[in-house]
This record gives C-alpha cells, structure tokens and sequence, in this order.
C-alpha cells in the first residue's frame, strides 16, 4: 500500500490521459490510449529500481513474492485511473452484498482510490490549497490546449470555470459515496476481528492470503495467545476501533466543506446579477442559499435575453468528470 501511494504519481506530466490522446504523445501511443499516465507511472517507478540496485527496495524479495507485489501493486494504481471510477464503485457495491469475502486487491485498490481524491475530507484549508493547485494545473492544459487549437478540456479554461460549483459536483457525486463505500467495505472486513478479539482474548494474527478476506478466514488466520506485548497491543488497537466516529468525523469535515463552496457559489451568483441587465421582474428576485435554485432563477430570467448565455453549474451537470 506505501509502495504504490508513493509511485502512484510518479513523473507526472502535469497534464490528463485524455490530453495525451487528443496529442498523440509518446505515452498515449506505448500504452494505447489505455490508462496512459498511471501505466506511466507503474512503468516508470519499477524500471528505476530495476536500473538502481541502491534504490532497488524489492531486491531481497524472493521470485514469487515480488511477483504477487508487482501484480498487487499494479492493479492498485491502476484503479486510480478517474475513468475507472463509476465501475470500481459499483463493483464493490456488489460484493458487499455477497456472503463471500471481499477480494483483497480490490478492497487495497478501493482505499488508494480514496486517499488520492480525499482533499475534500481534509480542513478547509488544507482542501482549498490542493483545490487550488489542482485548478491550476487543469488551467495550464487548457493553456496549452489554446495554443494548439484543440478544444478546452472541462475544468481547464481559466476564463468560464466555475470554481465552486465544480467542487459541490465533485464531493456529491465522488468523494462522498466513495467514502460511504470505503466505510462499509473497512467495516465488513474488520468486524470479524472486533468479534473474535474480544470474544476469545485473541492477541495476534497470522498473515493472511493476498486472495481475499472473509469472516472465515479472519477466524481462522487468529492464532491462540502467546502472551507477547505485540499482540496484546494488537488485540487492543483492534477493539478500540470505532466506525461510527470514524464516518461521522469524514462526513462532518466534507460538509463544511460543502457548505463553504456553496457559500462561495451563492457570493459569486449575487455578483452575477450586477451584471445582468436590471428589469423591474428582476428587482424583487430573491437570492436562495441553494445555488441550484439561484442559477434556475438567473436562468429564467434571462430568457428575454437570447444574447446572454445559460448558466448551468457543473453541481448539476457534472461535465467536470471529463476532465479526468
């Protein structure tokens, strides 16, 4: 899991699998249009440890393991891939739903999926900041977009991005039922644990098959007490987890964080109508704290205006997942 957190960007361009298609780069082309910079990624980090034997951190692995942590690493970047998205979700849903355990590179893949678009789950200033950063990076593709004559990708024309609205869109519709998910999923795999260290004074655990984790396997991965102060430390750390703080924690700080966008949303939305040429309809208009209600108001306002362009906030169309 460290291993494939810290290569998952590794040489970076700065730019989207979907820039490098519309360009024809080198990348897009060795890899097929397929997964262009997380292929990158993994291709690029295992050549330098393989071209390093300094740096080589795999090289006492015996031949089967570095192969089963080659292969497990790999789908786990892999899964990062936004375009991925929709289907690892549903997936998981799915095997949640099953009697039978959870897959185990999944389940590894569904929380570095979650940790790589978690900024919307950090302090606000911590999440504006990569926010921020983020924008700018899309911003700067779109600049060079312009100057090859391509079309901007969504999110990265600096001019009509509409800041706020795409950040609401990205936590309703990703970050927050992929928390909801993770959640569940962390839940399913680790209550059997809570069960059976506290009701047989369990104090330490086997390592289990990277295959997958079930209940059954959980009990029979638990080994008889060997008095040791690792496993009793173990023992304790596992029944102090607390799911119900655990979710209510993420969800508290990704609703304030909700709410300061759409506060942000509603400021630029009254800005909005200074611009808007002034008719006494528009004179008794109130201003919503919902910034979906507000852009229907503006928009039916500006009916009589055929000149002006409809605003449509990204919150309810979220063209914005292109971008990835």
């Amino acid at each position: 899991m460290i291993f494939a957190a810290a290569i998952h960007d590794y040489e970076h361009t700065g730019t989207t699998n979907n820039f490098h298609i519309q360009t024809r780069s080198d990348s897009a082309i060795l890899y097929n249009d397929r997964s262009v910079l997380e292929n990158h990624h993994l291709s690029a980090a295992f050549r330098l440890l393989q071209e390093d034997e300094e740096m080589n951190i795999l090289s006492n692995l015996s031949k089967d393991d570095w192969r089963e942590f080659r292969t497990l690493v790999i789908e786990m970047v892999l899964a990062t891939d936004m375009s991925c998205h929709f289907q690892q979700i549903k997936a998981m849903k799915n095997a949640l739903q099953q009697p039978e355990g959870i897959d185990k590179p999944k389940a590894l893949s569904l929380m570095l999926h979650t940790a790589d678009i978690s900024h919307p789950a950090k302090a606000w200033d911590l999440h504006h900041r990569w926010t921020m950063s983020l924008l700018e990076e899309f911003f700067r593709q779109g600049d060079k977009e312009a100057e090859l004559g391509l079309p901007f990708s969504p999110l990265c024309d600096r001019k009509s991005t509409m800041v706020p609205q795409s950040q609401i869109g990205f936590i309703d519709f990703i970050v927050e039922p992929t928390f909801t998910v993770l959640t569940d999923m962390t839940e399913k795999i680790v209550t059997p644990l809570i069960e059976e260290a506290s009701h047989s004074g369990m104090s330490g655990f086997r390592r289990s098959s990277l295959n997958s984790i079930s209940p059954s396997e959980v009990k029979r991965s638990s080994v008889k007490s060997t008095g040791s102060e690792g496993s009793a430390s173990l023992n304790c750390s596992i029944l102090t987890v607390d799911f119900k703080c655990f979710k209510t924690t993420w969800t508290e700080v990704v609703q304030q964080n909700r709410e300061k966008w759409k506060a942000q949303a509603a400021k630029g939305s009254k800005q909005l109508m200074k611009d808007i040429p002034v008719r006494d309809s528009m004179d008794r208009l109130t201003l919503p704290e919902d910034p979906r209600q507000l852009m229907d108001n503006i928009n039916r306002k500006l009916k009589d205006y055929p000149s002006e362009k409809s605003i449509t906030p990204s919150v309810c169309q979220p063209t914005w997942l292109k971008a990835f």
